[in-house]
């Protein structure tokens, strides 16, 4: 269970992030490529914070996450820079790929598709995870 500390820091977090983030794509020439920080988990002693960033298009993920990561060192400073006066520390920044959205896209495509499991009972062993 969070703590109320942890909330209002995962927030500022999350809040300062964004820009950042985005700012230091700008810098490293990544271009039509949405981001965003959909959320920030802090530990209890708010040394670590694990941050899950949403990436349109999805294809491209995994290397937008590899360039944030090349240039954490720069999001960290900037982060310390503008809450210098909120926190003492600043959290290790960790980031994961938030594909929450894609998940949800792909039980959609699935419900909106032709193949129908009542009409045609075949279907329905190939869609039981083993």
């Amino acid at each position: 269970m969070e703590t109320n500390r942890q909330k209002k820091v995962a927030g500022v977090l999350q809040r300062d992030l964004v820009d950042v983030i985005q700012k230091a794509l700008m810098q490293a020439g990544v271009k039509n490529i949405i981001v965003s920080v959909s959320k920030v988990n802090v530990t209890t002693d708010l040394s670590q914070a694990k941050v899950y960033i949403s990436i349109f298009p999805h294809a491209k993920a995994d290397e937008i996450l590899k360039e944030v990561k090349a240039v954490k060192p720069f999001i960290k400073h900037e982060i310390a820079q503008r809450t210098r006066h909120q926190l003492r520390r600043m959290p290790e920044l960790q980031f994961y790929v938030d594909d929450s959205l894609e998940y949800i896209d792909g039980i959609d495509k699935s419900l909106k598709g032709t193949e129908d499991p009542i009409e045609n009972p075949d279907l329905l062993p190939r869609r039981k995870k083993s």
